[in-house]
């Protein structure tokens, strides 16, 4: 598809979305948070590592997310492939811990079974005993997998488009970045926030904030803070660096120190991107380095955030102090990003608020607002539903 298709298709795409919000009564509801991990979050792509993280045979990586349990793993073959990190014979994980290793063999620590890399079933404790069993149809479950631009994806349940489909009117940008040839530069990192997972992507998703919320990013981009959603329930933000040099020393340093990341196109050595993949993921690349950014809901106004930072191998001193300027910026970012969205879920709360109203600015928030409202359609009820009605009304109404 050209350029100019793609931007056609963009406009057109926002034209068709809400310009209401969300009522505030889904960002704090039990019955409703059944429905988005149901109906939404458990078919969606969700990120577990890079590839580099499983480089081995036996390498592995975790990820648990509402209720479901997963791994992924290097295979004797070089193949990576996902399971549910759910022993076959009483349920407890067969691997532990964010990361790890397996020598030959996936080993069970409550009972002992053990199976291949592949996931087949190759030998438990006392066989015999075990009359009529058929270890072919006892192999660790499978999930899907897809490994896009260097980074390992699964979902829960299987249906619709792929990662690299999806992606694709941003592909040749986030090609550019050679994120399969980088390697962590940073330690993972995943933290507990009394927040909804929609609050934090709605923060995420605009850069209207961006002036007042956000002193440091505005003195790097100014005004030039750019927004477009496209089919795929994907999106781009694009905050473009200024010569003007910043009044705050680290900002002014990364402006200096910065490194002429020669295999970019210009247009991407001189700017911020951030790339999302709805409901509740996203990549935020700088010229040297990138990192993923992924909401777990772990309930209702309660979530997980967790990321690392990547970038291509290098011992450069330069590249190095921008990396760690980079880090220092957006930890500021960070900070007064958890405010704000402390605020608004407090918020959300108030008898004051029942639904807002979008800007041009917000137009990949309309795009991930109409996202919800299409999977749960009790989401457009702007009053709260009474106690325990909420699954039903969404029923009627999918009707």
């Amino acid at each position: 598809m050209s350029a100019t298709a793609l931007k056609a298709d963009g406009a057109n795409l926002a034209a068709t979305f809400s310009r209401e919000t969300l009522p505030g009564w889904t960002y704090n509801n039990a019955e409703f948070f059944e429905l988005e991990r149901r109906h939404l979050l458990l078919r969606q792509w969700q990120v577990v590592c890079h590839v580099s993280e499983v480089a081995k045979p036996g390498d592995y990586a975790t990820l648990d997310m509402l209720g479901e349990r997963a791994f992924v793993i290097r295979g004797e073959d070089g193949a990576v492939r996902a399971f549910h990190n759910v022993c076959r014979h009483r349920a407890a994980a067969v691997v532990r811990g964010d990361t790890g290793h397996c020598t030959h063999a996936v080993r069970c620590f409550y009972h002992g079974w053990t199976y291949e890399l592949d996931g087949q079933l190759k030998a438990l404790p006392a066989e015999p005993t075990f009359a009529g069993l058929n270890k072919a149809d006892f192999g660790l479950k499978p999930l899907e997998c897809e490994i896009y631009l260097g980074f390992v994806f699964i979902r829960f349940l299987s249906g619709g488009a792929g990662v690299a489909e999806r992606f694709a009117p941003y592909h040749d940008e986030l090609a550019a970045y050679r994120s399969e040839q980088m390697v962590p530069t940073g330690r993972a990192w995943d933290i507990e926030i009394p927040v909804d997972w929609k609050n934090v992507m709605d923060n995420f998703l605009e850069g209207y904030h961006v002036p007042v919320g956000h002193p440091g990013l505005y003195r790097l981009f100014g005004n030039s803070y750019e927004v477009e959603a496209q089919p795929g329930d994907v999106s781009r933000a694009v905050g473009r660096l200024r010569d003007k040099e910043s009044s705050n020393w680290s900002e002014r340093a990364y402006q200096r120190l910065r490194p002429d990341m020669t295999h970019l196109p210009e247009a991407q050595r001189q700017s911020w991107r951030y790339y999302t993949l709805l409901p509740n993921l996203a990549f935020d690349i700088y010229p040297e380095q990138m990192d993923f950014f992924q909401i777990i809901p772990i309930g209702p106004g309660k979530s997980r955030m967790r990321g690392r930072m990547y970038g291509l191998p290098s011992n450069d001193r330069q590249m190095r102090a921008a990396r760690w300027l980079t880090g220092r910026i957006n930890h500021e970012v960070f900070l007064e990003d958890n405010h704000l969205i402390e605020s608004v879920q407090m918020g959300l709360a108030t008898s004051a608020y029942g639904q807002g109203y979008f800007s041009e600015k917000e137009i990949c928030l309309r795009q991930f607002h109409d996202m919800i409202r299409d999977a749960i359609p009790v989401a457009a009820q702007v009053t709260p539903p009474d106690p325990g009605t909420v699954a039903a009304i969404n029923a009627r109404m999918a009707k």
